[in-house]
């Protein structure tokens, strides 16, 4: 087995284009459940949201891309204002189950076959990051040092990326350190509390759903600029649990748990593809045991197995502080 390779292929990972996307992806929930304890099944859609309005704006009605974002991040702001609005003042599995079903109704609206014309059904859409590529200041060539080596536009995708990530964590540490965070997180701790204080829980609660939603459309839309392409597929339930994943690992209620908690998780698998492929090719595990199409399988299996092991010794997560989980998301 080539370790060396592995390793390459492990820390590239940790900090691709995947651990971006889901990084946002997490930051959002972060927001939401870490902070104020709502328990947000659907981040998928809008990530989807942000992605498909951005897409259909450029392919259907000729904006540029920059004009396409803010399109998604208003779309982003519609859907938190209409799953929030009628599911807010209940309790926290009315929105769990609003919000995955909202996200799923939303996959399946955009594969409809009479919407092909705008959405592309099925087949998705593509031909709409033509601008964000326009603009990429940085000539084709190799950068990077050690296993981090990329060419000019694989670099631009990086720097966009990690700077829409560390603007995000920007925004959330003001936020959580600003009076507005610590009803919030008061909201999480005992709502009843807080709202015999004079808050208007329900409108914080509205205000954080927004906040976490939004970041959740940036990373939508990171992902679908990187592929160039989206199609309906790619926005099914998983990716959200694939956030909570993330969130749990790095810590929920910390600001950096999301962003490591990414790192970790893309790495982990790339670590288990890359090794598991290889000693299926050295002979180490035998194809009676597991062939390299079921390599893709065993190591979300085996991620599950050490996020259970995770979170019953270290329910808190990696980076977490056990005073700052929700036990009782709302």
């Amino acid at each position: 087995m080539d370790w060396g390779q592995i390793i390459t292929q492990t820390l590239q990972s940790a900090v691709g284009r995947e651990a971006v996307v889901w990084a946002l992806l997490a930051i959002g929930l972060n927001v939401h459940f870490g902070y104020t304890g709502l328990l947000n099944f659907g981040q998928v859609g809008f990530m989807a949201v942000g992605a498909y309005g951005m897409a259909i704006s450029v392919t259907e009605f000729g904006w540029s891309v920059w004009v396409g974002i803010l399109v998604g991040l208003g779309g982003a702001a519609l859907l938190a204002l209409l799953l929030g609005i009628p599911t807010l003042r209940l309790r926290a599995d009315y929105l769990a189950i609003v919000t995955i079903a909202a996200a799923e109704i939303f996959r399946r609206v955009m594969a409809v076959p009479n919407f092909k014309e705008v959405t592309g059904g099925a087949d998705g859409l593509s031909a709409f990051a033509g601008g964000f590529y326009d603009v990429n200041p940085i000539p084709d060539g190799n950068y990077g040092f050690g296993p981090w080596r990329y060419d000019g536009r694989e670099a631009w995708q990086l720097l966009v990326g990690w700077g829409v990530v560390l603007l995000a964590v920007l925004v959330t540490y003001l936020l959580m350190r600003s009076p507005w965070g610590r009803v919030v997180r008061a909201i999480r701790e005992d709502e009843d509390a807080a709202r015999s204080l004079g808050k208007n829980v329900y409108g914080y609660k509205l205000q954080s759903l927004l906040v976490g939603g939004l970041i959740g459309a940036l990373g939508g839309m990171m992902f679908a600029l990187w592929q160039s392409a989206l199609n309906p597929g790619a926005y099914a339930p998983g990716a959200t649990f694939l956030a909570y994943t993330a969130l749990i690992l790095g810590g929920a209620a910390r600001i950096w748990g999301p962003v490591v908690g990414s790192a970790i998780l893309w790495g982990v698998l790339r670590f288990a593809d890359v090794a598991l492929r290889q000693a299926i090719d050295a002979g180490y595990v035998s194809d009676s045991v597991m062939t390299p199409s079921q390599v893709g399988s065993v190591r979300f299996i085996l991620m599950g197995a050490l996020l259970a092991l995770l979170v019953i010794f270290r329910p808190q997560g990696i980076f977490g502080d056990p005073r700052e989980i929700a036990l009782e998301p709302r």
